[in-house]
């Protein structure tokens, strides 16, 4: 292969992964260029190429996408209200499935001490941050629930192996008397942006309610096609 041919393949992969709305995996890429083209070089070349720039080519849950460097992000942030639908209840439970994927709604429910609400599955579910996936396989087939690759697009994480770890929060000042999970959902609630409100919080940890027979079973058809 020529120097202008590799230089070609590198601008039809910049190219892609420009005008691609949701990061690309390499199989895809590899099904657009010619056969045998060497994709991992390519995109290790295209790394390199934009370390230094405004835009970097990050690997985020093992596909390709052109993000804001780090470091300027604080610039180009722009304040507006986010209407979000989160409470305090959803942000714990995406903690707990972040961490302990692939995890039921009994073990959310046994980690957090309190059963969850009926709508707060359906919003982590609806946000597009976590999906289901099979069910366990003891008495009751529990659906199991595990995070997308939205959750990690939005929160900045090229794989679940990138979230702090229990050093790395005392190091930061993140843990302290409060419940560890309890921590782990206020970033995730800082990160994800304000509140609609606070209605479910008020209610009362001790108010939320086991999913309805209806709700589980809409769950199992989705973890059936999973």
């Amino acid at each position: 292969m020529t120097m202008d041919d590799r230089f070609q393949l590198l601008r039809m992969v910049e190219a892609f992964l420009f005008a691609a709305a949701e990061p690309v995996a390499e199989r895809d890429l590899e099904a657009r260029l010619p056969e045998g083209a060497d994709i991992a070089g390519l995109l290790e070349e295209l790394t390199g190429t934009y370390a230094n720039r405004g835009v970097n080519l990050m690997c985020i849950g093992g596909r390709w996408a052109f993000r804001t460097a780090p470091d300027l992000t604080s610039r180009l942030q722009i304040e507006r209200q986010v209407v979000r639908k989160l409470s305090r209840a959803a942000v714990e439970t995406l903690a707990i499935v972040a961490y302990h994927q692939p995890v039921t709604r009994g073990e959310i429910e046994e980690i957090r001490g309190v059963a969850i609400s009926k709508g707060t599955l359906d919003t982590l579910l609806e946000a597009g941050w976590i999906r289901p996936k099979g069910r366990r396989q003891t008495p009751g087939r529990p659906v199991t629930w595990v995070t997308t690759e939205g959750f990690l697009d939005h929160f900045g994480l090229e794989s679940c192996d990138a979230l702090p770890g229990v050093q790395e929060l005392k190091a930061a000042g993140l843990l302290d008397a409060r419940p560890a999970i309890s921590t782990l959902g206020a970033q995730m609630m800082a990160a994800a942006g304000p509140r609609e409100s606070d209605e479910e919080d008020e209610d009362g940890e001790d108010g939320e309610e086991a999913l309805s027979g209806e709700d589980e079973a809409a769950y199992e058809r989705l973890a059936d096609e999973e």
